[in-house]
């Protein structure tokens, strides 16, 4: 399955990737982040339950710290 990850396309080897399982492979710190499907906002109690589709258009957001 093809998707695009923060405007890059990645190739996942598997047919089915929540949203969860995204997250748990490509980020060590899940504090503060929000995740958006097609410019969609999923809301952090639906990541294990929201699954990527083919060509979606996922983006992670990490909140940064600044003064």
């Amino acid at each position: 399955m093809e998707f695009s990850l923060n405007d890059v396309l990645v190739q996942a080897d598997t047919e089915s990737l929540s949203v969860q399982s995204l997250l748990d492979r490509e980020m060590q710190h899940q504090q503060g982040i929000a995740v958006a499907i097609n410019d969609i906002v999923v809301p952090k109690p639906h990541w294990a339950i929201q699954y990527i589709q083919p060509n979606d258009r996922v983006l992670i957001i990490s909140a940064t710290q600044g003064g």
